[in-house]
C-alpha cells in the first residue's frame, strides 16, 4: 500500500490539513508539548510505534511515520500560511455541490456551508457534517469529494459546515457556526429535498466532538429534532492526556495526547482538564445524556480516543440513548481514511453507512 502526500491530507479527522503547509500529525503520544518529531526515526523506534498497530494497517501506519512530519504545535499553527488545506480531490460530476452563505443568529457573523447531492423534487434523508481537525486546521471544501461518495452510497442529501477554527474563535463561536448550519438545512429542507424527520448529525475526531455537541444543544434548544448522530472516533473529553497518563500502546501513530491538549486549550481559551472546564464545551462532561438521539460510535482500539469513546457509548446506553460501539482492534486514529482498501477499514465504513442506513429506514447492505 502506498499512501500518498494527497491521501495523508486528505485525513480530515486527524488534523493532517496542515499537510498542505509541509506540517501534519505523527507525532508518538509520549512526546513532549510542542516537541518536534525526529526528520527520520530510527528502525526502533518505527518498529516499537507499530508494534500495536493491525498488520493489515501497519503498511500505512508505517508511511505515515517515515514521511517525517513534524507534530501540530502553537508554533506550527502559527506560521501557517492563511487558509492552508490540502488540494482538494476533483469531484464527481454527477453529484451537485453548491456553497451557500447560511445567516446565523444575533450579531454572529454568516456561515458557509456547502450543499451535496440537493434535489428539491425529492423527499430524502440529510447530514449535518462538521469536519475533523482537532478544533485547528481542516476544512468543509476538502471533504467535499469524500461527501459526494457518502451521498451517493445513501442516497441523501449533506450539508457540510465551514465553521471557525480555533484558537482564533473559541467554543462558544463554533458551536453556534454548526448549529447555524442545522438550523438552516431544517428551515430549507423543502427546497434542499429533504425529509425535516430524517436529518443526521455526523462528523468526525473533533468534528465527532462538534457532532456531540450539536446533538446537545439541539435537545436542549428544543428547536431541531435530530434523528441519529454519527459520531466517528470523536474527540469528546478535554481530559484525555491532560489528567493521567496514556497507555503506551496508545497514539503511538496519529493524533497525539500533546496535540490533544493544544487542540482543546485552543478551543476552550484556557488549560483543559481543570475545573473551570464548561460542560457545555466538552460532550464526556455533561451529566445526563438521557434524550439525546440515537448514536453510533466507531473508534480504533490504539486510537487516543478509545477510552473516551467506549465511556461515552457506555453512558449513553445507560442513559437509555440507543447507542452502537464498533472498536476496531489495532486501528490507529483515521485508519478509514488513509488505509481505505484494508479489511478493517472497509468493515469500519459499512458499519457506519448501515447504522446511518437503519437510521433513515434504509435496508442495510451485508
Amino acid at each position: 500500500m502506498i499512501v500518498s502526500r494527497r491521501e495523508f491530507a486528505r485525513l480530515g479527522g486527524a488534523a493532517l490539513a496542515v499537510a498542505a503547509s509541509g506540517c501534519a500529525t505523527i507525532s508518538a503520544g509520549g512526546a513532549k508539548p510542542g516537541a518536534a518529531a525526529s526528520p527520520v526515526a530510527s528502525a526502533t523506534s518505527i518498529e516499537a510505534r507499530l508494534a500495536p498497530i493491525a498488520p493489515e494497517l501497519r503498511p500505512a501506519a508505517r508511511q505515515m511515520l517515515e514521511l517525517g512530519f513534524p507534530p501540530i504545535t502553537a508554533e506550527t499553527l502559527r506560521n501557517m500560511p492563511a487558509g492552508a488545506a490540502p488540494p482538494p480531490e476533483p469531484l464527481l460530476p454527477e453529484i451537485a455541490v453548491a456553497e451557500r452563505q447560511v445567516p446565523a443568529d444575533g450579531a454572529l457573523p454568516a456561515v458557509t456551508v456547502f450543499v451535496v447531492n440537493s434535489s428539491p423534487a425529492q423527499r430524502r434523508p440529510a447530514i449535518l457534517h462538521i469536519h475533523g481537525g482537532g478544533f485547528l486546521v481542516g476544512a468543509a471544501r476538502s471533504e467535499l469529494r469524500y461527501l459526494q461518495e457518502t451521498a451517493r452510497a445513501l442516497d441523501c442529501v449533506i450539508v457540510t459546515v465551514e465553521y471557525r477554527l480555533s484558537p482564533a474563535a473559541r467554543f462558544s463561536q463554533s458551536t453556534e457556526d454548526t448549529y447555524a448550519g442545522l438550523k438552516w438545512l431544517y428551515a430549507h429542507a423543502d427546497e434542499l429535498g429533504v425529509d425535516r424527520a430524517r436529518i443526521a448529525i455526523m462528523g468526525e475526531s473533533a468534528g465527532g466532538g462538534h457532532a456531540a455537541i450539536l446533538a446537545i444543544k439541539a435537545h436542549d434548544r428544543g428547536e431541531i429534532p435530530v434523528a441519529f448522530q454519527a459520531l466517528v472516533y470523536p474527540m469528546l473529553d478535554d481530559r484525555t492526556g491532560s489528567v493521567g497518563s496514556v497507555p503506551p500502546h496508545i497514539a503511538t501513530v496519529g493524533w497525539s495526547a500533546p496535540e490533544n491538549r493544544l487542540g482543546w486549550e485552543s478551543f476552550l481559551g484556557m488549560e483543559p482538564g481543570g475545573p473551570r472546564v464548561p460542560v457545555s464545551a466538552v460532550p464526556a462532561r455533561r451529566a445526563d445524556l438521557s434524550g439525546l438521539a440515537p448514536a453510533w460510535i466507531g473508534v480504533g482500539g490504539v486510537d487516543l480516543f478509545a477510552s473516551e469513546d467506549m465511556d461515552y457509548a457506555r453512558r449513553l446506553t445507560l442513559a437509555n440513548v440507543p447507542t452502537e460501539l464498533l472498536v476496531i482492534p489495532g486501528a490507529f486514529h483515521g485508519f478509514d481514511r488513509v488505509a481505505a482498501d484494508t479489511v478493517p477499514a472497509k468493515l469500519f465504513t459499512k458499519a457506519k453507512l448501515n447504522a446511518l442506513r437503519r437510521a433513515f429506514g434504509q435496508p442495510v447492505e451485508i
